[in-house]
Formats: C-alpha cells, sequence, structure tokens
C-alpha cells in the first residue's frame, strides 16, 4: 500500500491539521503517516493555545518515520515558527523526501495566526525550495506576492512570483473569489491549468486545505503526476464540503465530511 507522510500541527477539534491530514489520506486509500511539531487547543470556534513541541522530539519523529516506512509523498501544514521549518527542511533533505507538497498555513477560519512573523522569511527562502508543490489560498497568495488578488489575471500574475520562491509548482486556490465557481489555479511547468467547481453556502469548511493538500499528497503518492493529483483532489475535496453542507458538528466553523462516500454512493 501507497504511504504518505504529514508534518503538521494537531487539531484538538480534529476538523484540520494532522487529523484532517490523515483521514484524506485514508479516504484516498493511501496509509498516512504523521510527524506532530506542535499542538493546539481549538475547536470549530477558536484557537486558544498553542505549544511547539521541541526541535529534538520533532527529530526523533524523522528518525522512526523514515528508518521504517517507504513515504511515497509528504503533505507539510502548520510549522508554527522559524526553528520547526529548520529542522523540517533539515530532514526532508537528510531523508531525500520526494512528491513534498506545502500548505503555506498562516490563519486559522477563526483569524487566529498560525505562523509567527519572524517564520515567513524562512518559509519563502528554505522550504519553498524543496517543495514539489506550495497550494496557498487567495490570502496567503496575496501576502507571499504582493498582488492584490481580485481576479483570473491576478491569481496568473501572483503565481508566477511564488513560483520564482523556488517551488516546481504553485496551485492558488481561488474560492474566496467572486462568482459562482470555485476556480483554483496551477501554474506548473510554465503552463496554467484551471480547475473548477460550483461553491457551496455552508460553515462547515474547517480544514478544507488542509484536506485539498494531503489529497494531492495522496494522489502522488499513488503515482500520478501533479496535474491529475490535484483534479483527483479537487473532485474530491468538493464532495467532502458538498456532503459536510448538513453535518452538526460544533457551533463554529465545522469540518469537512472526510468519508462521504461511506453514507453517499
Amino acid at each position: 500500500m501507497d504511504q504518505a507522510l504529514t508534518i503538521a500541527t494537531s487539531d484538538s477539534g480534529g476538523g484540520a491539521g494532522v487529523q484532517a491530514d490523515l483521514k484524506s489520506f485514508a479516504a484516498n486509500n493511501v496509509y498516512g503517516t504523521s510527524i506532530i511539531v506542535a499542538l493546539t487547543a481549538q475547536n470549530t470556534r477558536e484557537v486558544k493555545s498553542i505549544y511547539p513541541l521541541s526541535k529534538q522530539f520533532i527529530q526523533d519523529q524523522f528518525d522512526v518515520i523514515f528508518s521504517d516506512f517507504t513515504i511515497n509523498a509528504v503533505k507539510i501544514g502548520m510549522l508554527y515558527s522559524a526553528s520547526i521549518i529548520g529542522v523540517v527542511v533539515e530532514n526532508l533533505l537528510k531523508y531525500k523526501a520526494k512528491n513534498i507538497v506545502v500548505d503555506p498555513v498562516m490563519l486559522s477560519k477563526s483569524g487566529a495566526k498560525l505562523l509567527e512573523d519572524s517564520a515567513v522569511y524562512t518559509l519563502r527562502e528554505e522550504l519553498f525550495k524543496i517543495a514539489d508543490l506550495i497550494t496557498p489560498n487567495i490570502e496567503e497568495a496575496t501576502y507571499l506576492s504582493g498582488v492584490k488578488i481580485q481576479s483570473i489575471d491576478d491569481m496568473k500574475k501572483a503565481s508566477k512570483i511564488i513560483k520564482n520562491m523556488g517551488p516546481r509548482g504553485v496551485l492558488i486556490k481561488g474560492g474566496h473569489l467572486e462568482g459562482e465557481e470555485a476556480i483554483d489555479l496551477l501554474f506548473y511547468n510554465n503552463d496554467f491549468s484551471f480547475f473548477k467547481s460550483q461553491k457551496i453556502s455552508t460553515k462547515n469548511t474547517h480544514g478544507t486545505g488542509c484536506t485539498y493538500s494531503s489529497a494531492i499528497a495522496a494522489n502522488l503518492a499513488k503515482g500520478k503526476d501533479i496535474v491529475n493529483a490535484v483534479e483527483s483532489a479537487k473532485t474530491y475535496t468538493f464532495n467532502a464540503i458538498k456532503y459536510a453542507k448538513d453535518l452538526y458538528i460544533g457551533n463554529g466553523f465545522g469540518p469537512l465530511n472526510h468519508f462521504y462516500f461511506l453514507e453517499h454512493k
């Protein structure tokens, strides 16, 4: 069975972070392993506190994972600090990790800051340079590129700027653009690809970015190329949102329905 690794933060509410990643891996028929770099006390309404783990404990997790498992793809989520990013990059290079998908998590759905200001430079200058794909949303892509994104042309411009930071590919998620469709733009091999889906009116979107990037990593682990991996992940994530519409879990931004296919075949 193909195996993938998530390197991210624990979400005590189960909707995002490592918990969402592992659900997404399993739903896409990939065995999931994890390296947890920080803990959060959070639910669907707020992130109350963040507790980063020690560099030594993160190092120990890398050593045991890569000494025993065949990791076909890596998804990276919330890393929180520059020091954590440093140890992650060092080990990804040490263990020659492949198919690295980076979701540059900066803010939670509730607005909490999930990346220290001092870590942005390290994220951009060290982690992006070894990534096969990064998956910013509109807000993150605007911050990283300096381009105020209000149109597809703006997405193209921003993707080129971010691509020059080092990753092989850039996927800008356009769900927050105006219009009836959620249009994502992939810039890869100097070509643009577009992935479209109908927008769904729901507050159950907590963990969408984690789920999407993990599904991409899962499909890369199974041998798909980046374009086909994104296409499969887009379809999966759309359905996970669609069938979460009537879930009543928590009182804020609810989670996706990662295993929707067990009920809706």
